[in-house]
């Protein structure tokens, strides 16, 4: 199953962790990730001007974790490179899902990002289940 159709159909919790330079870690709940039109491997997160998001400007690698609801440990864990970001406020609105939890709302003056990332692989949530290298990012023979 795509990656994109996956998160369109999965419900359950999202963790997105970021470190900075210094390689102190943050950890943060985030809703599922925007898959860019037709791409497995780019994706989006609407961020607001927090720790996680400074993270990322000094240090552009995050993870991902998913964890599906209901029983057992069922999800994904995706390993992701910043690539870039923008602030305009009628692109986040049209990227923002309408069925968006109220405590998640930005309120008028909480600033806004639209932070897109490359997927550099996935792996399941629990097991010894090797790496899957994706297309884009395995090296060239």
């Amino acid at each position: 199953m795509k990656l994109n159709d996956y998160f369109e159909n999965a419900k359950g919790i999202g963790v997105l962790a970021t470190s900075n330079a210094d390689g102190e870690v943050d950890v943060a709940i985030y809703s599922r990730p925007h898959f860019l039109e037709g791409s497995d491997q780019e994706l989006a997160f609407i961020m607001g001007d927090r720790l996680s998001h400074d993270n990322l400007q000094s240090n552009p690698h995050a993870a991902y974790l998913f964890l599906e609801e209901g029983s057992g440990y069922v999800g994904k864990r995706l390993f992701l490179t910043k690539i870039r970001e923008e602030t305009d406020p009628e692109k986040i609105a049209a990227t923002r899902r309408p069925d968006l939890s109220p405590q998640c709302a930005a309120t008028d003056a909480e600033k806004r990002h639209l932070v897109y990332f490359r997927v550099d692989r996935t792996r399941c949530l629990v097991g010894s289940g090797k790496e899957k290298e994706l297309a884009s990012s395995a090296p060239a023979s």
